[in-house]
């Protein structure tokens, strides 16, 4: 049973990779597609907004990239230098991401501001580039929607980061439409302003993926909700009585649980050691935990004994 509860496992984590992959190869066509006509069509419309998102575009195909093989690396078995395996690769992954978009918002809002202190610098837009925005505002949000559709069934924080990073790009692509619909209508302002606002979506976005990765390769805890949970399958596990030192820490998708049990002490070695692996078991199998390391800590009387912390 444990073997083919492993092979399992195995062939569940294959069929999430191999989801994944597909859907961020879906973007990385869709991005390249996008940046080519956006960057072509800003340029020839004369609209910094076009261009701003044609740029927050191929940022989001540099991130696909990183996303792919950061997916491939995180897949690794573990080895004499990374014993614990290889699952930090995501977490990097969106801390470069992060970084990668906030360095670009940063340029866009300089860029903007630039022109919105010079007039004179923001020519008439031509119309086809509206028509590219609202194109692009149609693709992206479509995509936004099947990868976060991919990423929520296959529980990927990193698909997931890089799903809502579609989603902002959608966003702007918004702001782009109008800064430009409002330029034909001659506001010329209006196209370097929707630049600005492009450009600090994107930094903060960047900010908000940067910090909670930074914060995960720091063994940021699981939230409240989820540490319940965990809490609950242990306190229900028969002959466990008791726990306390609960600790856990994140590690890619996954989770790292530290616990110490609170056992019969009149049981023996062998008996102790099986209600422990059952508690393992049963958390391990319920929620997205990786492993659980249990210290058996053996009580004198099972009388009112409960769960403590």
């Amino acid at each position: 049973m444990p073997l083919a509860r492993a092979q399992a496992s195995q062939e569940d984590e294959h069929s999430r990779y191999l989801a994944g992959r597909r859907s961020t190869l879906i973007s990385v066509v869709i991005n390249v597609v996008l940046t080519a006509v956006q960057l072509v069509a800003g340029l020839i419309a004369g609209s910094q907004a076009l261009v701003a998102d044609g740029v927050h575009s191929l940022s989001d195909l540099v991130g696909d990239v990183i996303v792919l093989f950061a997916g491939q690396r995180s897949r690794k078995a573990p080895d004499h230098d990374h014993q614990y395996g290889h699952q930090r690769y995501e977490n990097a992954a969106s801390l470069m991401l992060g970084a990668l978009l906030l360095g670009v918002g940063l340029v866009m809002l300089w860029s903007a501001v630039v022109k919105i202190e010079d007039p004179s610098l923001v020519p008439q837009v031509k119309p086809i580039a509206l028509w590219v925005a609202v194109i692009t505002l149609i693709a992206k949000e479509a995509l936004f929607r099947y990868m976060l559709a991919v990423a929520t069934r296959i529980k990927s924080g990193m698909l997931i980061a890089n799903a809502w990073h579609a989603r902002s790009d959608a966003a702007s692509s918004l702001v782009v439409a109008v800064g430009i619909a409002g330029n034909l209508m001659g506001y010329r302002m209006l196209d370097p302003i929707a630049a600005m606002i492009v450009g600090f979506l994107v930094a903060r976005m960047g900010w908000s993926f940067g910090w909670n990765a930074l914060h995960d390769l720091m063994d940021r805890a699981v939230d409240e909700d989820t540490l319940a949970a965990i809490s609950q399958t242990l306190t229900d596990t028969p002959g466990v009585h008791g726990w306390h030192d609960l600790r856990t820490r994140k590690m890619g998708d996954g989770i790292l649980v530290d616990v110490h049990l609170e056992i019969d002490g009149e049981l023996t070695v062998a008996q102790g050691h099986r209600i422990a692996m059952e508690a393992r078991r049963r958390v391990m199998e319920t929620h997205a935990v990786m492993n659980v390391m249990t210290h058996v800590d053996p009580i004198e009387s099972c009388a009112g004994a409960g769960p403590t912390r």
